[in-house]
């Protein structure tokens, strides 16, 4: 994906809240421009407020894309599907982030902020965000997902 004048959403809950750091740190590094939608400290929080802050602004159209970090990733990619237009996946490993984009069309990647490093996280981004969707038969699939 081609990131030139693209800004990505960044959301998560207390226990997601150091691997988005990490992101943050790596976004600044390369020069990826983002918005952090919070929160904003490892305080005890309720992840739903955090997903429907990005799935509201993705189903909106103010962002294309985000990445989303709770505990396990489940919660606020739960929570976050709720809202049209939004397709997010738990990424836990390069390959699933990359195969969310290409066969699903994900707009979330949702990392497992418990359950990966860093440096796992950082590698799970960068396969979500060099992926394309390959369209084709994934494309028929992927418009049957909404319901009318």
């Amino acid at each position: 994906m081609d990131l030139k004048g693209k800004v990505l959403a960044l959301a998560s809950d207390h226990a997601g809240f150091q691997r988005k750091q990490a992101i943050i740190k790596y976004f600044n590094e390369k020069g990826i421009a983002y918005k952090d939608l919070g929160c904003y400290s490892n305080e005890s929080v309720d992840y739903p407020v955090y997903a429907h802050k990005i799935g509201d602004a993705i189903e909106k159209g103010e962002f294309e894309m985000g990445i989303t970090f709770c505990g396990s990733g489940q919660g606020i990619s739960i929570a976050a599907n709720k809202h049209q237009g939004v397709r997010s996946g738990v990424c836990w490993n390069p390959e699933i982030a990359a195969l969310a984009r290409q066969h699903n069309d994900a707009n979330i990647c949702a990392i497992p902020g418990r359950f990966v490093t860093d440096d796992e996280a950082i590698a799970i981004v960068e396969a979500f965000l060099k992926a394309d969707f390959e369209g084709g038969r994934h494309a028929r699939r992927v418009a049957q997902i909404p319901l009318h």
